[in-house]
């Protein structure tokens, strides 16, 4: 039981990693197509600046799972914050008060959640394992 238990676990880390890497290389393609699109429009908006972030967040979570093995909560959370952002940022115009309201508490709750993470895990730090 020892020996397939070995091979599962060394087999889902191998699909874990390589479904990294396809993550990783999508997002670099991603990143070159927007700032094709900025080239050819010539012009940079506020709009592509944020994709960018997003993107960049994407690709700062998958080299930090590689190198540590972890994936700190953190991280997805900063990238919902920054879609909010974008979201709210490029459809204001066409959004009722409510939708506005709406989104702005999902930010603030994601903001909110952040910090009460770090909080945790500056007070409440988990075990070290040897």
């Amino acid at each position: 039981m020892n020996r397939f238990q070995t091979w599962g676990r060394d087999s889902l880390a191998l699909v874990q990693d390589l479904v990294l890497v396809i993550v990783a290389i999508a997002t670099l393609i991603l990143i070159v197509s927007e700032v094709w699109v900025m080239v050819q429009a010539r012009a940079v908006t506020l709009a592509d600046l944020l994709l960018l972030f997003i993107y960049l967040e994407v690709l700062a979570m998958v080299s930090l799972y590689l190198e540590s093995g972890k994936l700190p909560i953190r991280m997805p959370l900063y990238i919902a914050i920054v879609a909010l952002a974008r979201y709210l940022i490029l459809d204001m115009k066409e959004m009722d008060n409510w939708r506005i309201l709406a989104v702005a508490g999902a930010g603030f709750i994601l903001a909110a959640t952040v910090l009460v993470i770090r909080y945790g895990h500056i007070k409440l730090p988990y075990p070290y394992k040897d």
